[in-house]
């Protein structure tokens, strides 16, 4: 496991965008823009089930997470890691949670009817910056 660098972690109080890559089934790139949480030992993405992202990463768990600073974009890190949980357990409550750190909103504006959310818990395994 590797630790993101301290100098970094004012990042997850800002609303400071990542662009997660994942992989197709052919090994090519996908890549999408997601709101980005750290629970101090892993970056915690939020997404529907059955979203292209979602069968990604339960395929294959390798990622590429980058996150820019919102205020200075040449200050960013990537890291690369596995997914090493998925879950949907607090899976809506996490995204009003960060429905509220990027929007101001109490409630994720978004919901779907019959939308099922999910947590994916990536576990860093290389940071650069």
């Amino acid at each position: 496991m590797v630790s993101i660098p301290e100098k970094f972690l004012d990042l997850f109080q800002k609303r400071a965008f990542a662009h997660l890559a994942t992989l197709m089934p052919d090994g090519s790139p996908q890549i999408t823009p997601v709101w980005i949480d750290y629970d101090g030992t892993y970056l915690v993405v939020n997404s529907a089930k059955g979203r292209l992202k979602d069968k990604n990463m339960r395929r294959d768990p390798r990622v590429a997470i980058e996150i820019s600073d919102p205020d200075d974009p040449y200050r960013y890190f990537q890291v690369r890691g596995r997914v090493v949980e998925i879950t949907e357990q607090e899976a809506d409550e996490h995204i009003d949670k960060m429905a509220y750190k990027y929007q101001g909103k109490e409630r994720y504006p978004y919901r779907r009817p019959g939308e099922v959310r999910v947590v994916y818990k990536v576990l860093p395994e290389h940071v650069s910056a």
